[in-house]
């Protein structure tokens, strides 16, 4: 069983399958504490496989399913990931910060370390290879994450609510990726859009 917080249809919003049509798989729970987390972690629904596979076979034509949270790693194994697949035909892709290893099967991996971001909860990262390495930057020292391989990297300016922090958040942002030009930028476009 799987504590899911939602399955839902969208648009990959960030990253390098930005703009994909997905299904997300949100599961609830994570051993980390960001303010800017918008997961519910008190809510979610005990799911078995078959009864996620069937709300995922709703959305046949998705090509990528999106295993997201929370922190994903804390509930999934090779059986789920395997079974997902097989029962899907879909490419499976998982968010994850990074703090537990992952099981085979995962098509794209994208690692977001929530290192040197305050009061998270700052755990070690223990993935050190990923297809894209997606970093909320608020300003933090970029050299922590010289020991990561990855495909992809990409600078995504943290979403607060307050819209003059908001802006200087994306500002530094930019900034930050002219200075160090190995990173690219991602935008959230699904907050941009306003969709989910």
């Amino acid at each position: 069983m799987y504590k899911v917080n939602e399955i839902f249809h969208s648009l990959q919003g960030e990253g390098y399958n930005m703009g994909t049509a997905s299904v997300f798989i949100r599961l609830s729970g994570c051993n980390l504490h960001c303010a800017f987390c918008d997961t519910r972690h008190d809510e979610g629904t005990m799911m078995s496989l078959p009864e996620i596979v069937e709300q995922v076979m709703q959305y046949p034509d998705a090509p990528l399913i999106v295993l997201t949270g929370g922190e994903p790693s804390l509930w999934i194994d090779e059986d789920f990931v395997m079974g997902l697949k097989q029962a899907t035909g879909k490419t499976i892709a998982i968010e994850t910060n990074g703090t537990h290893s992952l099981p085979h099967g995962i098509d794209w991996v994208t690692l977001s370390p929530k290192t040197g971001l305050g009061n998270s909860g700052d755990l070690p990262v223990v993935l050190t290879r990923c297809d894209e390495l997606k970093v909320v930057y608020l300003g933090q020292d970029l050299t922590q994450y010289n020991n990561i391989t990855a495909d992809h990297r990409y600078l995504q300016p943290c979403w607060v609510s307050n819209e003059d922090d908001r802006k200087r958040n994306m500002l530094d942002t930019v900034q930050a990726v002219l200075q160090h030009p190995e990173w690219r930028l991602s935008l959230q476009i699904h907050r941009i859009l306003d969709i989910q």
